[in-house]
């Protein structure tokens, strides 16, 4: 793994830099979604959210921070729809680690412990019309289930969501190959 990326638990000190992450991955994937006055006032409300989520402790927030610095979120815990599995919540990299492996990381690491804790399948929603994000969940083994659904971020829209699921065997780094001994860590499209 490249010794200048540190993945770590976020901690209550971290809901500023995850808010960050959120807001400018969302400005860079999401704009073109929606109507500019709505999206101001759905960016501020992202900034805001990270305190109160990570003060619940009812999931689980993991940051990847490449030179120091964080650029990409998971956050995840039990299905509340699919007793039994696992769901990816949110997943955003700042476009600043865009193709630098970090998210590919992020991922992996995130797999590997919903598979610790005893999960055995996991699934997580995007939206439908981003193919940066369903290139890099179909990278990281996640098949579309065939489940489309309308959801509405607040402005009374629905926007096309697909859900992607994944069975958690043993879990493959898809970017393993790149940081092999045998050659120097050289990061592959990222998204996130």
């Amino acid at each position: 793994m490249n010794e200048n990326l540190k993945i770590y638990e976020a901690s209550a000190n971290d809901g500023d830099v995850l808010g960050e992450i959120h807001v400018e991955s969302w400005k860079a994937a999401y704009a073109p979604f929606f109507a500019p006055e709505f999206f101001a006032q759905a960016l501020e409300q992202r900034r805001c959210q990270w305190h109160d989520r990570i003060a619940k402790g009812e999931d689980s927030i993991m940051l990847a921070a490449l030179e120091g610095r964080p650029l990409t979120l998971s956050f995840f815990g039990s299905s509340p729809a699919r007793t039994g599995m696992a769901q990816i919540f949110s997943f955003f990299g700042h476009p600043a680690g865009w193709g630098t492996g970090i998210a590919g990381a992020l991922m992996t690491a995130t797999l590997r412990r919903l598979r610790q804790e005893g999960f055995t399948h996991v699934h997580l929603w995007t939206l439908r019309d981003t193919p940066q994000s369903l290139r890099f969940y179909a990278k990281h083994g996640f098949t579309d289930s065939g489940e489309v659904r309308g959801y509405d971020f607040g402005d009374g829209n629905l926007v096309d969501q697909v859900e992607y699921e994944l069975a958690l065997t043993e879990v493959q780094d898809p970017d393993a190959e790149e940081r092999s001994p045998r050659r120097p860590y050289s990061p592959g499209m990222r998204g996130g």
